[in-house]
């Protein structure tokens, strides 16, 4: 960290003193002030992308509005939201068909306008299709509202990713991998074999990721945090391609990330990105 400017303020010589040669000077801005120069660890703090997974799911149940304003609330880049086929057929903001039938989701028609409004119209959006099927109709909604600067489609689809870059040439395209349809960290008896599955992962996505990427004509990957590495990282960058670590709930597992150069990190909780950059969590500044 650089020296601290010296508080006590010398007397100064009539002319102005000439820096010998290797010396640096100063200046000082025009108000006379000594400038203020921000703590190092600000100064250290990545730029990334800060995604709200489902908005902030931590806080307010997700896939909401209320959710969404809360993410923004809290800083959010952009707002990620999931759009399933419903059985009837239409586009849904629902994470599966338990989650749709556990509450009166919205039409994506519905979700969408609501990043035409404040405080919404600040984000950016991306859109995770759960299921393949109806591309058209997904890639014309966004389009049909102005949003396709705005807005990414990620998925896990292999045959959707390449559907939706067909039809829809400038839209953002974002590959979620690995490909799963259940949480297996929350059974103890899968733990050794999903212990051993994300090793080979870890070791193997480097490669798959510099195979699979300039095939689908990817903007961005979306990779389950554990099996990130350096090395994975780094295949992305050569290949132009911006890595979002998804879904973190922990500082420190950020931090490890922003240091590897991560593009972006999705989290349930908004709230832990300042935490991550530094700063203490938001309720503790309430409750103090």
């Amino acid at each position: 960290m650089a020296a601290e400017a010296n508080e006590e303020e010398q007397e100064r010589e009539p002319e102005e003193r000439v820096p010998e040669e290797g010396e640096q000077q100063e200046r000082e801005p025009d108000d006379g002030k000594p400038a203020e120069r921000e703590p190092e660890a600000l100064q250290q703090i990545p730029v990334y992308r800060r995604v709200g997974h489902k908005g902030a799911d931590a806080i307010v149940p997700g896939n909401t509005a209320e959710s969404f304003d809360e993410a923004v609330e809290h800083g959010v880049d952009m707002v990620e939201l999931d759009v399933l086929r419903a059985k009837e057929g239409k586009l849904i903001v629902a994470h599966d068909f338990e989650d749709a039938l556990a509450r009166r989701p919205m039409d994506l028609t519905e979700a969408l306008d609501l990043f035409l409004e404040p405080p919404l119209d600040r984000v950016e959006i991306d859109c995770d299709l759960k299921l393949a099927g109806r591309e058209a109709e997904l890639a014309g909604a966004i389009e049909g509202r102005g949003l396709l600067e705005r807005a990414m489609v990620s998925t896990q689809e292999i045959d959707s990713l390449r559907k939706l870059r067909q039809l829809e040439p400038d839209l953002r395209l974002g590959w979620t991998f690995p490909k799963t349809k259940r949480d297996w960290t929350q059974y103890g008896w899968a733990q050794p074999a999903l212990k051993a599955g994300l090793a080979t992962l870890r070791r193997r996505y480097p490669s798959i990721l510099a195979k699979k990427a300039p095939e689908l004509q990817v903007d961005a990957v979306w990779v389950y945090h554990p099996i990130i590495t350096r090395r994975a990282v780094e295949t992305a960058a050569e290949l132009g391609v911006e890595l979002i670590a998804w879904t973190v709930d922990d500082p420190g597992r950020m931090r490890e990330l922003l240091a590897m150069g991560v593009g972006g990190i999705c989290s349930n909780d908004p709230r832990l990105f300042d935490v991550a950059d530094g700063m203490p969590h938001p309720a503790l500044k309430e409750s103090g």
